[in-house]
């Protein structure tokens, strides 16, 4: 979602005469688009602005912006402004439209300017220059109502909110003239989708119109809260052709103790009964998910619950995170905050098995023939053209008899014939 925002940005920054370079001191304006769900993200924001400290001073002219969830969080606007007096404008998620105007206002200002908003609508037709001409980014609705106990989301990107489905139809046809051939529909909790319009409408019914598109070949999606998803869901899922056979379906815990406390509304067995059905009317299903390690209070036999259901579930890849506290989030002050030695230790166990079920999920690949849309030139060898599967498995693929600008785009038979822990390699079927 921070993906697309810079994409808006950067279409207005189009519209009104800009052009992106390459090194920082060729630029006239500087974004940051900032991300607070883990500390990490918060302390590379601060280091990147103290680096611009000199460039600002041998460049006075120069803009600096910095936007995003992070700049939503309580104070922490006037903290920036406080700490690098040298930076221009902030501004939060709500007012991303408003970024033309706040721009001029802050070329014209000798203080910093300041735009927050707590309340916000959606804004249709804002000019976007996405990365990829072949797949792209469409957000279906904005914020959160979950409240998960270590997440900062809610506080920073507001209550949740759909976009109407004739905009989205519209994005999407759009997209489909422009010659897109995968849409990523995104959202917090995607599941959620269609509560508040004045329509009889749902996500699985979304994906079903949305599926009606020509020329849009793959339907992605990200991220379903395993609380929400439906019957009806894993219906379209598992009949309409064009949305890809891959749910990626945070976990967080495998253990119902610690999910109870991280406010997730769902247990241990409700979630293996969601994953055991999915892969029972969907065979093949790709399944992937979050895992937060070292939740406070987080003990030894909770550790093991979570490596129980990665066993059963049997995911093909997992983001694993050390649980990051965040100020403003209720599990901030929890008790029972869990030693860092401890979560390290706990977290390289998670990574040895996620990662030794995902080789053996992708070796399965080898020796068969599946369909790959083709994106790009592959980033690791520069002879090999990369794409990925339906169930969202990357290929590198040698294209040899064959010209690579008529081959991107479409959906080309790669057959496999070698599997790696994150990527496959094959080449073109004949």
């Amino acid at each position: 979602m921070n993906e697309e925002d810079s994409e808006k940005m950067a279409g207005m920054l189009n519209s009104m005469g800009y052009e992106s370079t390459g090194n920082k001191e060729d630029a006239d304006i500087i974004v940051f688009n900032t991300c607070c769900v883990r500390e990490n993200a918060e302390l590379k924001v601060y280091g990147n602005l103290g680096i611009l400290k000199n460039l600002k001073k041998s460049k006075p002219d120069l803009v600096i912006a910095v936007c995003g969830c992070m700049m939503q969080q309580k104070g922490m606007a006037e903290n920036i402004k406080k700490n690098y007096p040298f930076v221009n404008l902030i501004f939060g998620t709500h007012n991303i439209h408003k970024f033309p105007q706040l721009l001029n206002n802050a070329m014209q200002s000798q203080n910093t300017i300041i735009d927050l908003s707590e309340d916000y609508n959606i804004e249709e037709g804002i000019p976007i220059k996405r990365e990829s001409k072949i797949k792209a980014f469409v957000t279906i609705m904005y914020g959160c109502n979950n409240f998960c106990t270590y997440c900062i989301v809610p506080y920073v990107r507001g209550r949740e909110r759909s976009r109407k489905p004739s905009d989205i139809i519209k994005e999407v046809s759009n997209l489909s003239e422009e010659g897109y051939r995968e849409i990523t529909l995104l959202g917090q909790n995607v599941n959620s989708y269609g509560k508040g319009l004045d329509e009889d409408i749902d996500f699985a019914k979304l994906l079903t119109r949305l599926s009606d598109v020509e020329g849009i070949e793959r339907i992605r999606f990200m991220t379903s809260h395993p609380k929400d998803i439906s019957y009806e869901l894993i219906d379209v899922i598992k009949n309409c052709s064009k949305v890809c056979k891959h749910v990626h379906l945070p976990l967080q815990s495998g253990s119902s103790r610690i999910l109870k406390l991280m406010n997730r509304n769902y247990s241990k067995e409700k979630y293996l009964k969601i994953a055991d059905k999915l892969k029972s009317e969907i065979p093949g299903i790709a399944l992937t998910t979050d895992i937060i390690i070292g939740f406070p209070g987080e003990t030894e036999e909770d550790f093991e619950e979570t490596l129980d259901v990665v066993k059963m579930v049997r995911f093909d890849s997992a983001f694993t995170f050390l649980y990051s506290k965040r100020e403003g989030t209720p599990a901030f002050k929890m008790k029972e905050q869990v030693d860092e030695r401890v979560k390290h230790e706990r977290f390289n166990r998670l990574l040895e098995l996620v990662n030794s079920i995902a080789l053996e999920k992708n070796k399965e690949y080898e020796g068969k023939t599946v369909r790959v849309l083709v994106e790009d030139i592959s980033k690791n060898d520069g002879t090999k053209l990369m794409g990925r599967t339906d169930t969202g498995k990357l290929v590198n693929f040698s294209f040899e008899g064959y010209n690579a600008d008529d081959l991107f785009g479409k959906i080309e038979d790669v057959k496999i014939e070698e599997a790696f822990t994150w990527s496959l390699n094959g080449k073109i079927a004949k």
